[in-house]
């Protein structure tokens, strides 16, 4: 009998240990990533363009910056809402930092454009930076004031208060990896990549 309740009793801790190991690695993990929110029109192709960066390890898609609780893909495409498209991107900032993927940013918008982003216009599509933090607000800043020096104009891209994100509907989630050759297809006729390319260089 007592051997079992030893046994038992070695079962117990074991289990414990495990349990606060894992509770301890998953507080290491929460600590050592961030977030952060972007809107750059369509959000299947920020979400495709985020993930391509090393050191990102989620992207969302989802909307941001509107005065509706929860809204819908419908709502928030309708106009009126005040949401953009957007993407929280979670990333290790030991593998990238906030400025390196404020470059990622700017380097897939057009900042010049007032109505929208390429083929797609209405206020959900506007490309808009939510910083998070007072050192994020100042990179932000910083990276739009620098882009405005180099290119000698103003340009149309907010800088905008971080709000509550919600994230989209599933069908949006991932859709250029689940719809490849439609994702494609659009990309090519909303002509992204060669309005891209028209302002950044190839």
């Amino acid at each position: 009998m007592m051997k079992k309740l030893n046994h038992i009793v070695i079962a117990i801790l074991s289990a414990t240990l495990i349990f606060s190991s894992a509770s301890a690695a998953e507080k290491r993990s929460k600590a050592e990533t961030a977030t952060a929110i972007f809107a750059m029109g369509c959000f299947w192709c920020a979400e495709a363009d985020f993930e391509k960066v090393d050191g990102v390890i989620d992207v969302v898609s989802g909307y941001t910056g509107g005065r509706l609780l929860n809204p819908t893909y419908e709502q928030v495409s309708a106009g009126g809402t005040g949401h953009y498209e957007a993407v929280r991107v979670t990333y290790d900032p030991a593998k990238v930092k906030y400025s390196d993927l404020l470059s990622v940013f700017w380097k897939n918008v057009d900042p010049f454009d007032t109505a929208g982003q390429f083929c797609d216009k209405g206020e959900s599509y506007r490309a808009a930076l939510f910083p998070g933090s007072a050192p994020e607000r100042k990179a932000a800043f910083a990276s739009r004031d620098y882009l405005v020096g180099f290119f000698k104009r103003d340009l149309a891209t907010k800088i905008e208060t971080r709000a509550a994100f919600y994230p989209a509907e599933g069908y949006h989630q991932d859709y250029y990896k689940k719809n490849p050759i439609r994702y494609r297809y659009y990309r090519s006729r909303c002509g992204r990549d060669d309005r891209l390319a028209e302002v950044w260089g190839k």
